[in-house]
């Protein structure tokens, strides 16, 4: 199909695709930034044949279980159904979509590949979450809008993202450095990953930040500022057969100073766990 037939069929698609993402297969604003449940699931030798252009299918359901910052808050566990959708130039899945650039060839073993990417989630809360958080206004979820790069070479995936807040809620931007690799033996395929996420002012202020007239006893004034999370991880595909996969994804998280001096947080890391089952068409 000629590239410029299958970017209209994209364009076409995509607000039915990645509308159906936000409202239906958005994860909750408890654990929506896990990047398990948007990452594409892992290739395996013998799946089912794309078609013309590329395109590829799949319905699924994945659950998450996430500690959460902050105080008295606990953990949350929701289950989600998943669609996956992915041709040469466009990839949706779960609460992400991504319009694929050029990639660019870099020799024998190594690539740089470009994305415009789009991100339902990545924060919030209600005030009934927690006891710390009553009579706090109400931190709404966003969609975030932003670009990536991957260098794939021979030794590891080297990724970079920067997304910033389109809808307007919190006015923050974020920049994500990664790493990770495949290591496949038989049906199985383990990913670890290793990241650090700058958050900005911004976004720090919105999610963390106490306003003067949010303050109370056991509670002051706080005015955030940027930081920089860590995240180690590790996800675990099955290939049950050439159409269906399930995987399993831990991962910790170090919060930044500037979250974890917020009055409204407890810890200064937080675990989660996600898993889920997809079959491709």
């Amino acid at each position: 199909m000629p590239r410029a037939s299958s970017t209209r069929t994209f364009l076409a698609f995509c607000p039915l695709l990645f509308g159906a993402s936000l409202t239906l297969f958005a994860p909750p604003a408890a654990w929506a930034q896990d990047g398990s449940l948007n990452q594409t699931p892992a290739a395996t030798e013998s799946q089912p044949p794309r078609s013309a252009d590329g395109s590829r299918w799949g319905l699924g359901i994945a659950a998450g279980v996430k500690q959460q910052p902050y105080t008295g808050a606990g953990t949350k566990t929701q289950g989600i159904p998943l669609i996956y959708y992915e041709n040469n130039y466009v990839r949706v899945l779960g609460a992400g979509a991504e319009l694929k650039l050029p990639k660019v060839e870099l020799g024998a073993d190594a690539s740089l590949s470009f994305a415009l990417r789009a991100k339902y989630g990545l924060g919030g809360y209600e005030p009934g979450d927690a006891p710390i958080l009553e009579g706090m206004q109400e931190r709404k979820v966003s969609v975030w809008l932003g670009a990536g790069v991957t260098w794939h070479n021979e030794i590891a995936d080297v990724s970079a993202e920067w997304l910033g807040d389109a809808s307007g809620k919190s006015k923050g931007q974020q920049f994500r450095l990664g790493v990770q690799r495949n290591f496949r033996a038989g049906s199985f395929t383990l990913t670890p990953r290793i990241g650090a996420n700058w958050l900005d002012r911004k976004y720090v202020d919105y999610y963390y930040g106490v306003r003067t007239e949010e303050s109370r006893a056991g509670r002051p004034a706080y005015l955030g500022a940027s930081t920089v999370n860590t995240e180690i991880g590790l996800r675990v595909d099955y290939a049950i057969d050439r159409r269906q996969s399930v995987f399993v994804d831990v991962s910790a998280t170090q919060l930044g100073k500037q979250i974890k001096s917020s009055p409204l947080v407890d810890r200064s890391s937080q675990t989660s766990l996600s898993l889920g089952y997809l079959y491709r068409f």
